[in-house]
């Protein structure tokens, strides 16, 4: 059983990707910059300490679930699983997505990346690979022992749900305050050893310091980051209409897309310590300053 013309997007943010296809396959018009902004995405960035590449995949993403419905999805979660759950736990799970999967509604997992689940065959579920070309993630789960995913693993399962979207406007205003938050009230959002926003800058800085610069995790972090300032820079482009200013929504735009741009040259492994760590220091003092300018125009939307 495969659901019919499910793919996932190529993003560099994988949660994004699948949420795009579920998006994509109950034949919801929400533009990319939408889906990221609306949800919040777009003004995420959590770092660890250690600067590893864990940074955009451990978060709380519960505030990110209740503003997804304003774009129309519901994502159910069905548990997180570890290599120590039980076989009755594992078929339980199993036994949830063949049901939904059945009745039409993707499902997606997040291990290593976040991954749509298209359907099953005889030995096991069918799963989507984030990016054209590449074996990583694996495109199957084995039903029982998921050996695909190693001995040790840590996975969550969703299904995700069509539901009534929002008002556009309604969907603006909730995630402009939600990208206040996450700003201003940084630590509620993640958890210990990692930093949300401007102690994730923090975090990033002092990694760089102590030379993980260079490493696999600085990299996928100013890749995975600067995706989602580029489309916090979209979407203010997208919404101007429905904000109070059009000439403010333009100046947030130019500014999340300059940020964008220095997220994307901290990713670089060839960049000087010293020269990572101004662009850094000079990305956050934008976005706070951004951030000032989101909340003036959240409260003037009420």
């Amino acid at each position: 059983m495969q659901l019919e013309n499910l793919r996932q997007a190529p993003f560099n943010c994988t949660m994004m990707g699948a949420l795009r296809g579920a998006l994509d396959h109950y034949g919801l018009a929400v533009w990319d910059a939408v889906l990221y902004g609306a949800s919040g995405h777009a003004f995420v960035l959590n770092i660890h300490r250690e600067l590893c590449p864990s940074g955009p995949y451990c978060w709380d993403a519960r505030p990110l679930d209740a503003l997804l419905e304003n774009v129309g999805l519901h994502r159910e979660p069905l548990g997180f699983f570890h290599g120590g759950s039980t076989a009755e736990e594992r078929a339980t799970v199993e036994c949830r997505l063949r049901e939904s999967l059945g009745a039409g509604a993707p499902c997606m997992l997040v291990n290593m990346e976040n991954q749509l689940i298209m359907g099953w065959d005889d030995t096991g579920f069918l799963t989507t690979q984030p990016w054209p070309g590449h074996d990583f993630p694996p495109k199957h789960l084995a039903f029982g022992t998921w050996a695909e995913l190693g001995d040790k693993f840590h996975v969550d399962f969703h299904v995700l749900h069509r539901c009534e979207p929002a008002d556009l406007r309604k969907a603006v205003a909730d995630s402009l305050r939600y990208a206040v938050d996450l700003w201003r009230n940084a630590k509620a959002h993640t958890g210990e050893h990692y930093g949300m926003g401007p102690d994730g800058y923090a975090n990033w800085s002092a990694a760089v310091k102590a030379g993980q610069g260079a490493s696999h995790g600085n990299w996928w972090n100013g890749t995975v980051w600067a995706e989602c300032r580029a489309r916090a820079a979209d979407y203010f482009r997208e919404v101007a209409a429905l904000l109070p200013s059009g000439a403010e929504a333009v100046g947030l735009a130019e500014e999340y897309a300059a940020i964008a741009g220095l997220l994307e040259r901290c990713a670089s492994k060839e960049l000087e310590a010293e020269a990572r760590v101004k662009l850094l220091a000079e990305a956050a003092e934008r976005e706070g300053a951004c951030i000032a300018r989101v909340e003036q125009t959240s409260t003037a939307m009420g």
